[in-house]
C-alpha cells in the first residue's frame, strides 16, 4: 500500500490483511473526498465569478482552498487515530479560525464568500452522502 504523499508503504506487512484493506479504501475515500471538492470547487467558483465581481469569486476561492486544506488536515489526523492518538485533535480548527481573522482585519476581503467558500468541503460531503444513499451499488 503506498500513501498519496510519499509513495512509499505506510502499512507495515505484518498488519492483518482487514487492516490493509481498510487503509486502501481509506485512502481511496479520501482521495475520492479531495477530487470531489475540488470539482465542486471549480464548478461554484466559475458560477460566482459569472454572475458576482471577480472579487467576490477569488473571496470564495481563497475560503475554499482553506477548506481543501482543512479536509487534508483532518484526513491525516483520522489517518493517526489508534496508531499514534487515542482522539483528533483541534488543530484543524486554528485553520478556520486564523481564516476568519484574517477575512474580518483585511480590508479588501469579505467574510461572507469566505466562509462560504471554506464550507464547499461540507458540499462534497452533502454530495457523497447522497451518492450512497441514491446508488447504493457503487461503493
Amino acid at each position: 500500500m503506498q500513501t498519496p504523499e510519499t509513495g512509499t508503504s505506510s502499512i507495515p506487512s505484518e498488519l492483518p490483511v482487514e487492516l490493509t484493506a481498510s487503509m486502501q479504501e481509506y485512502y481511496q475515500l479520501q482521495k475520492e473526498l479531495l477530487v470531489t471538492t475540488l470539482v465542486l470547487t471549480g464548478i461554484i467558483f466559475i458560477t460566482v465569478w459569472a454572475f458576482y465581481p471577480v472579487n467576490i469569486a477569488l473571496n470564495y476561492l481563497l475560503g475554499a482552498c482553506t477548506g481543501v486544506v482543512y479536509l487534508k488536515v483532518l484526513a491525516r489526523n483520522v489517518e493517526q487515530l489508534g496508531k499514534e492518538k487515542s482522539q483528533v485533535g483541534k488543530s484543524q480548527l486554528a485553520i478556520f479560525i486564523g481564516l476568519i481573522i484574517v477575512a474580518t482585519q483585511w480590508n479588501q476581503l469579505e467574510v461572507l464568500p469566505i466562509f462560504l467558500g471554506f464550507l464547499t468541503y461540507k458540499a462534497t460531503l452533502i454530495v457523497y452522502t447522497l451518492r450512497l444513499l441514491l446508488l447504493p451499488d457503487s461503493r
